[in-house]
């Protein structure tokens, strides 16, 4: 009899396994495309990039005006910190001084021996100047004691001087914190910025460029053109206002960099600060602080001088120059120019002049 053989039976397993395969190839050719190749995210137009650098480089200045803020108020409080210290240093030497009488006055009662003055003057061989030694005594004894106190005094104030020291250290330690946070969140938009400009083609950026280019070279060309800024001071309210205008012109064609407020490179709060600064008039450091420095005024009152704010987040300043134009530094793509109101959202303006 021939060996009976089990039919051969078609593994489920196997089939499964061929099945999940097709799947998973499946799935790949529409994951990477019958070419092979994987379908990335479309690349973005030079429209969509500058839309992006714009939004933030905007962003990178509302963290610049946190920045500028947080370094005022750090640099205020190193400035209390060495008054303080000095004042402490003053009242350390005085002290000393009051310690050192004090010793010199035990030391010599150490040397009488200790006894009560009045007794020293009963014992001595004039005795017909008793009472008045004993006053004499009894008014130094007055004065030893006002000495003790003084000096407790003296160190009840240096200890509480002392105190305050270390307030305002804490408090510059924060805004030491605060620095950093604000810087990296800059150098991050400013890098992220870049990197996207880099991703375009050379014949793309040239194309993003042009505009800036032609604005720099415009505002540059202006500023050649006037000596002196013309019409814009001869409409300014007074002369510090034109002295402003005058500086604000002289720096046409300086480099935007963050948190700089002169003489060679700007950031927007820096150049209004710095012009009104050249003007003879103190401007706080930061845009939201710059706004409340002087008389609110609408955009129909507006004259030469006037400080001229954007975005909701008054994140931004420029300094008005007339006939819908303003003087500003725009952000790292740009150096400082000559633009119009409406090439940023529009929040407010100040006289501070």
């Amino acid at each position: 009899m021939a060996a009976h053989r089990k039919p051969r039976q078609r593994s489920v397993g196997g089939r499964t396994a061929r099945t999940a395969w097709t799947i998973a190839l499946a799935g790949a050719a529409s994951a990477t495309g019958f070419d092979g190749t994987g379908h990335a995210e479309p690349q973005p137009t030079p429209a969509q990039v500058k839309a992006k650098v714009d939004k933030l480089y905007q962003e990178a200045e509302a963290a610049t005006e946190k920045y500028n803020g947080a370094k005022e108020q750090a640099d205020a409080a190193e400035r209390r910190i060495r008054t303080l210290q000095d004042e402490v240093a003053r009242r350390t030497e005085k002290l000393n001084s009051a310690r050192d009488a004090l010793g010199s006055m035990a030391a010599a009662q150490y040397r009488d021996g200790g006894l009560d003055p009045a007794l020293q003057l009963a014992l001595s061989d004039d005795p017909d100047r008793y009472l008045d030694g004993a006053e004499f005594a009894e008014r130094a004894g007055n004065r030893q004691a006002a000495s003790v106190a003084a000096v407790r005094q003296q160190l009840r104030e240096i200890e509480q001087l002392r105190g305050a020291a270390r307030i305002e250290l804490t408090s510059l330690k924060s805004r030491q914190a605060e620095l950093h946070r604000h810087k990296n969140t800059i150098t991050g938009k400013l890098d992220t910025a870049r990197g996207l400009l880099a991703r375009l083609t050379a014949e793309e950026r040239a194309q993003l460029q042009g505009d800036a280019g032609r604005a720099a070279r415009s505002s540059t060309g202006s500023r050649d053109a006037l000596t002196a800024p013309g019409s814009a001071t001869a409409q300014a309210p007074n002369s510090r206002a034109a002295a402003a205008i005058s500086y604000a012109y002289s720096k046409l064609g300086s480099p935007y960099v963050w948190g700089a407020t002169g003489p060679d490179a700007f950031d927007c709060s820096g150049l209004t600060q710095a012009a009104y600064r050249a003007a003879g008039l103190s401007l706080p450091r930061t845009t939201y602080a710059q706004i409340d420095a002087g008389r609110r005024v609408s955009r129909s009152e507006l004259l030469p001088g006037d400080l001229v704010f954007f975005y909701s987040g008054i994140s931004h300043v420029g300094l008005y120059i007339g006939n819908g134009q303003m003087i500003h530094a725009p952000n790292p793509s740009a150096p400082v120019r000559v633009a119009p109101l409406d090439e940023m959202p529009f929040a407010g303006a100040t006289r501070v002049a």
